[in-house]
């Protein structure tokens, strides 16, 4: 067995750096052992012998304090020769003799004086005597953020306690951590103030206290602030701080680093937080950080920071060259603290699935003028393919830009580099291949500059070739999450670079990496395990070449704790004393040393013996102990040992001063045990002891108090008392640190409080599981079921219902398989519900709890009766569907079948097989079970059964098909038939339809199947054809109807007929009611969407909005509205509209019509909303254009104007008389002048002109002559305008022929008159019909056109009719005249009873 090798470096202080229990306790022997405990001492020792022999040196990191630079250099190429190895080692071991003297002889120098001591103590028992201060307190003033002593030294038999007060307040420590420091050395009592502030002045006192008395030393500390800065400097009043070292401070450390894990790529902080004596800011520690032995000095990838009582190494960017053991060394003064921890750096994701990890420790050797020699450490390969090369890369120093040196890949780990520049500085990076592709690139090598090879590094080796396999691998416990590992080295080393460690867990094929980068020794702690679980292991050795076969597999090993003695217990507290004895509690250890804790042992010893006395002979197995036999009034102390199967572990920290006074308070005593269960990120349960000392009367109930940890600011969390004795804590902040305290109470008042308990992390456990609440699917036994996610060998699960242990019970069973325990419930019923939780020893608190509540256990115990009366279950019960043909389906769906299940159909309690008009069969894949019935008729109405054996297991399923049931089935039935038949010829796969195009044109479709050429396809509206320019396309599988411009007017029932010699199919579409809604919507969607923005045109009439749109029609949802007030058409606001758009015109404007308007256009689901503002200038613009028109309308109406009566020629014979009558009009009443040959007639007796009533004006010529042939004209006018009309006028000789009339050119163009009757005219005249194709009677009303749309229809008067001559009527003027519309006429808007402006369609 090896033994272990102290280091020259670790001379001058004993500490270890191991992070796991195990290497801790090993070095501490206790040596005041009684006869009844040295056989575990026995035990103890080999214990430790054997742990010291395995652990690996590499995990104790060297301080290179006491060498140089250089010489640690030198020390490292030497550690590198394997020549000069023993040279080493013969080193190391003779300063290691050197040390073992040194302690030998210190040891023994502390025993002489103990020993001193003791005959000293010894002499002064014999005197009693009480305290006397031989040194007395002595006053100080200092300034801020110094520290202050008092010093004190007492005497007195027995030996006095001393407790220090600050204004009569006792002192503790451990209220403000780092504050207050007291000591006892000798008899010299002291009290260290660090960084003193301004309420630290005050008056300190010491009191000493024994059986025979009390003494008390007083002084005062006064602590002064600087004025300023500059003048306290100045005047030397504060100390010089530099002056202190960095070394002469007290350091301890509190929370550490673990066993880490990163990622490439990513990084990590190394946080060790610690308490510093004083705690100056201008003089921190002094820190070292070490990586596998190496100083570390910080650079852009390690950041180091130190201050506030935090030490942090900070690695960004990781690579796998971070990998190893990391060791924080702090120089303190008495010594060192040094605490170690390895990091495990892990693959990045590769690039490609299947490639290589990234190579590392790129360095570069052999450095030349040209050329460069690479070398590097190959990756691991667990799973992946194997690496066959390697790519080098290079880069200048200051450029990004990598240039790969190699064409193929090298298969060693190394390549020399060439075409170097001379003086120019490079940096290297290597990057695996294998045959799933290229790894990531490794962390690129240091700065190295192509000098002269003098002044370089050389690789040392030449032998080629990979290394032999390593040796047999055995496994050891270490701790619960680690194994510790040795090895055979290789017999054939082959310059070897180190190991790589890969694991699987036992049953598995799949290989883990250990380490991910090459370890140089033959021993390592694998970290990160499963507790509880198998492994085994296997090496695998590394050099330039590559890796060696792995070695032979371990023996599997379970992840156990390493069998060590127990640490100290902690906490004693009194819970009781009746003046004669004391009752003791405390609480267990931390560590209980990989073994169940057997047995505890209690010692004391009182103020006038100091030498500590056993008070139990044999084991105590719980941790409450009465001490009995002691003196009334004295003080004792206590402290207590643990034990397991390894030994006796180390004692106690000695428990606080417990006078032996009997308690008569009234309120019962503290609580005490406190214990955590069920710890999770906002909740956890506390469970406590009832108090051993009750007081006057029962205990009541039980307050809880909380606080974080580090303060003293306690919350009561129960406002009323809880009778028993736990309490489920929520609201917890996640990540948080509590301390509890819990105070009973009795019908007297509330007792003292317990002491605080442990500090507790709001934070559940990695993989933390909660109990599973089932039912055994073979047995149907209802359990709890809970999987730990952490056990090693000694756990054990322990159920409790409502906090309360179970015990024996024959109600209830547990079972353990594994990590999982189960609890079965024997015959389950109300009486078990409840609470029941469970906590699995010797974790780190591994519990879980479930409420079992009625509706719950109900739902189980049917489903355990399912299990234990198996039915086969079913997805689906009896169902029916018609399929085509008519055919009916009746089928059911099981979860599962076997292939050896049988059944049967039963309808109307007869049962039916597979056959003739019946198809019965079953898939046990899909567990459907179907029959199937051909001809469906009315005999069939009844109840169908289909009953199922399937093993043990058996079920039915019914279907009851009778009444209103059945017929649907049955007329779905012959649906389907007649369906079947119908599609033999040409049908419609689809049957009519409406769609809208954008156009908003109406089509009526459908789709046509099973068609030919001969195929006829016809349409109809209520029984009348449609016949369409282009006939249907059958061919096509689609046919449609258009419709366009759809209205109301298009309603009624459609109907498509497609027939041939194979058959005939009809498909019908009512056009009404819903159907017409959902067209018109579809309409108003797509007009809607088309709208334009309102548009404002004048009238006569008044202002007009108008909205173009693809399509419009009053059957549209459309909405007006004048400032979100919906208008109504009426006489002053009209309402209409074209095809083209919609209108809304304002009659007789004013200013209340002024505001905004807008049109709302909905098509059922969205409205289109188009607005136009009518006021300010758009209005005053409108309103003006407006009165123009008007009073231009007016002027037309009222001028002067003839509205009938004249022909355009008259042809008549001499001797006869003419008479020209025509009917004129205007207001006021024109004035009329007639003229012949542009000369004005007068009234003569020959020619008589007449205007009777302001109406009717003549021109009569009495006995006409040749002479008074020409044009005559007539000219009617008031103050609005006129009208100038010409005749033409021929007179014939008699016995003359008639000659052909010659119409006048006409200067202004009138409608169209029938001539008025002359009455004078003689039978001889021959007049010429007039053009006017009008009955003499009446003058039609003009039909006004599509543009000129909205104007009225018009009427003109009826002239007299002249039955002597037919004038042929001509119109004089040029340009026609709107003839004046009637009174009647009030709006230009389309008479109401038109519903729609669409026109008739053909």
């Amino acid at each position: 067995m090896a033994s272990k090798v102290i280091p020259w470096y670790k001379k001058k202080h004993v500490s270890q750096v191991k992070t796991d229990y195990a290497y801790h306790h090993t070095k501490h022997v206790v040596k005041q052992q009684t006869e009844r405990k040295s056989s575990s001492k026995s035990v103890s020792q080999e214990q430790a012998q054997a742990t010291e022999a395995m652990a690996e040196p590499a995990y104790t990191v060297p301080a290179f304090r006491q060498r140089s630079a250089d010489e640690t250099e030198e020390y490292q190429r030497v550690a590198t020769n394997v020549g000069k190895g023993l040279a080493v080692i013969q080193e190391e071991l003779h300063r290691m003799r050197i040390a073992t003297k040194a302690q030998v002889e210190s040891l023994e120098i502390q025993r002489e004086a103990k020993a001193m001591m003791t005959r000293r103590v010894d002499l002064l028992e014999e005197i009693p005597r009480m305290p006397d201060f031989l040194v007395a307190l002595r006053p100080h003033t200092v300034w801020v953020k110094t520290p202050v002593k008092l010093l004190c030294t007492v005497q007195g038999n027995p030996r006095p306690i001393v407790k220090w007060y600050k204004d009569g307040v006792p002192v503790d420590p451990l209220r403000i951590p780092g504050k207050y420091k007291i000591e006892n050395k000798y008899g010299v009592h002291s009290l260290l103030i660090c960084r003193c502030v301004a309420r630290d002045t005050a008056e300190y006192s010491a009191v000493a206290i024994n059986q025979h008395g009390t003494a008390t030393s007083k002084a005062t500390v006064t602590v002064k602030r600087p004025a300023e800065a500059r003048e306290s400097c100045q005047l030397g009043l504060v100390p010089h701080m530099t002056e202190i070292h960095a070394s002469k401070l007290e350091v301890s450390l509190l929370d550490r680093f673990p066993v880490s894990f990163g990622v490439e790529g990513g990084s990590i902080s190394l946080v060790c937080t610690m308490v510093v004596i004083p705690d100056l800011p201008n003089v921190p520690p002094l820190a070292q950080w070490y990586r596998d032995g190496k100083l570390l000095k910080p650079s852009k990838l390690v950041e180091m920071a130190l201050g506030g009582g935090t030490a942090r190494l900070t690695l960004s960017h990781l690579a796998k060259d971070d990998e190893g053991l990391y060791t924080l060394l702090i120089f303190t003064k008495d010594g060192t603290a040094e605490h170690s921890a390895y990091l495990f750096v892990s693959d990045a994701a590769p690039s490609t699935p299947g490639a290589p990890g990234a190579p590392m420790s790129v360095k570069a050797y052999d450095i030349n003028s040209d050329y460069v020699l690479v070398a590097w450490k190959p990756p691991n390969t667990v799973n992946e393919a194997p690496i066959i090369g390697y790519f080098v890369d290079r880069c200048e120093a200051g450029s990004d830009t990598w240039v790969q040196c190699n064409d193929a890949p090298v298969k060693v780990c190394k390549y020399p580099v060439h075409g170097l520049s001379v003086g120019h500085s490079y940096h290297f990076r290597v990057r695996a291949v294998n045959s799933a592709g290229i790894s990531n690139p490794s962390r690129k090598s240091d700065k190295v500059t192509a000098l002269d090879e003098a002044e370089s590094e050389r690789l040392k080796g030449t032998e080629e070739g990979v290394p032999s396999a390593p040796g047999k691998v055995v496994a050891t416990r270490n701790t619960k999450t680690s194994v510790f590992l040795q090895w055979d080295p290789p017999k054939h080393l082959k310059n070897l670079m180190g190991y790589y460690i890969d694991g699987r867990v036992v049953g598995s094929k799949d290989w883990f990496p250990c380490n991910h980068k090459p370890f140089k020794h033959s021993r390592f702690v694998v970290h990160g395990l499963i507790p509880g679980e198998s492994y085994v292991f296997r090496v695998q050795a590394v050099n330039v070449f590559g890796l060696s076969e792995e070695s032979q597999e371990s023996s599997p090993i379970a992840v156990e704790p390493t069998l060590t003695t127990p640490s100290d217990p902690f906490d004693i507290t009194m819970l009781s004393c009746d003046g004669s004895s004391i009752t003791l509690a405390w609480k267990s250890p931390k560590h209980c040393g990989g073994s169940k804790i057997t047995a505890y042992y209690v010692d004391k010893h009182d103020a006038d013996n100091l030498e500590w006395k056993e008070v139990n002979q044999a084991g105590l197995t719980e941790r409450v102990c009465t001490v009995g036999d002691l003196t009334e009034g004295n003080f004792y102390w206590f402290q207590v040992q643990a034990a397991n199967l390894a030994g006796v572990g180390l004692p106690s920290a000695p428990s606080e001063s417990m006078k032996c006074e009997a308690w008569t308070m009234d309120e019962p005593g503290p609580a005490y045990d406190l214990s955590f269960s069920e710890v999770r990120s906002h909740s956890l349960i506390i469970l406590w002891k009832a108090p051993v000392y009750t007081g006057a009367s029962a205990v009541t109930g039980y307050f809880v108090d909380m606080a974080k940890k580090g303060s003293s600011d306690f919350v009561t969390l129960n406002q009323e008392a809880v009778s028993h004795c736990y309490l489920q804590v929520t609201g917890l902040e996640e990540g948080a640190t509590y301390v509890f305290r819990v105070r009973a109470i009795n019908a007297n008042g509330v007792g003292k409080p317990s002491q605080r308990s442990e500090p507790v992390c709001a934070k559940a456990l990695p993989g933390t599981q909660e109990i599973v609440a089932g039912v055994d699917e073979e047995t149907g036994d209802v359990f709890l079921s809970l999987e730990a996610c952490e056990i090693c060998e000694m756990s054990k699960f322990v159920w409790s219902k409502n906090y309360k242990p179970i015990g024996d019970c024959p109600r209830l069973a547990v079972s353990v398989k594994g990590r999982t325990s189960r609890l079965t419930f024997t015959n389950p019923d109300k009486d078990d519900l409840g609470k029941y939780s469970v906590v699995v020893t010797d974790t780190d608190g591994v519990s879980a709890s479930h409420t079992l509540t009625e509706d719950a256990l109900n739902t189980m115990l049917e489903l355990s009766y399912a299990i234990r009366h198996p039915i086969v279950p079913l997805k689906h019960g009896l169902s029916y569907e018609i399929l085509e043909k008519g055919h009916v389906r009746f089928w059911l769906q099981a979860v599962k079948l076997s292939p050896s299940v049988s059944y049967r159909f039963v309808v109307n309690d007869k049962e039916v097989t597979s056959g003739e008009g019946h198809k019965i069969s079953h898939d046990v894949a899909t567990g459907i079970i179907q029959m199937t019935v051909d001809n469906f008729t009315r005999s069939d109405e009844g109840t169908y059964t289909c009953q199922i054996n399937d093993g043990k297991a058996k079920t039915q399923s019914s279907l009851v098909l009778v009444g209103d049931v059945f017929k649907a089935a049955l007329k779905e039935a012959e649906f389907q038939r007649r369906e079947h038949i119908r599609k033999q010829g040409p049908h419609f796969s689809e049957y009519l339809y409406f769609t809208v195009t954008e156009d908003c044109n109406v089509m009526l479709a459908c789709k046509v199947a099973n068609v030919k050429k001969e195929t006829r396809f016809n349409w109809y509206r209520e029984e009348e054809e449609i016949v369409l320019e282009t006939p249907p396309n059958v061919m096509s599988g689609a046919c449609a109807l258009p419709i366009p411009l759809f209205s109301r007017k298009d309603q009624g029932v459609y109907k498509a007929v497609l027939s041939d010699d194979r058959g005939k199919d009809t498909s019908t579409f009512d056009i009404s009611g819903k159907v017409f809604d959902d067209i018109i919507n579809a309409i108003a969607q797509i007009a809607g969407s088309s709208a334009s923005d309102l548009v404002l045109q004048c009238t006569p009439e008044g202002i007009r909005l108008q909205c173009y749109m693809n399509y419009y029609t009053e059957e549209m949802k459309t909405v007006w509205k004048h400032k979100e007030s919906k208008i109504a058409s009426s006489e002053k606001m009209r309402i209409g509209g074209t095809a083209e758009m919609a209108w809304m015109q304002i009659c007789d404007p004013s200013d209340k019509e002024k505001g905004h308007y807008s049109i709302e256009i909905s098509d059922g689901v969205k409205t289109y909303t188009r607005t136009f503002d009518l006021s300010g200038q758009a209005y005053t613009d409108a309103y003006e254009e407006y009165l123009r028109l008007k009073a231009a309308a007016f002027a037309e109406k009222n001028r002067g104007r003839v509205v009938g009566g004249l022909p355009d020629v008259v042809t008549i014979m001499e001797e006869k008389s003419l008479s020209l009558t025509c009917t004129v009009w205007g207001e006021p009443t024109p004035e009329v002048t007639w003229f012949k040959n542009e000369q004005e007639v007068t009234s003569t007796e020959h020619t008589r002109v007449t205007f009777d009533g302001g109406k009717f004006a003549s021109l009569v010529i009495n006995k006409v002559t040749p002479e008074d042939s020409g044009k005559y004209s007539i000219n009617v006018r008031n103050k609005y305008g006129g009208e100038f009309v010409e005749i033409t006028v021929s007179v014939y000789k008699h016995g003359e022929q008639i000659p052909e009339p010659k119409l006048g050119q006409p200067k202004m163009a009138t409608p169209a008159a029938t001539p008025a009757a002359t009455p004078a005219a003689t039978p001889g005249a021959t007049p010429v019909p007039p053009r006017s194709p009008a009955p003499p009677s009446k003058t039609p009303t003009p039909t006004p056109s599509k543009a000129q749309t909205p104007a009225p229809s018009l009427k003109s008067p009826t002239p007299a009719s002249t039955p002597a001559s037919t004038p042929v009527p001509k119109s004089p003027t040029p340009t026609p005249k709107s003839p004046t519309p009637p009174r009647s006429v009030k709006s230009p808007t389309p008479p109401r009873f038109m519903k729609s402006p669409t026109p008739p369609r053909k």
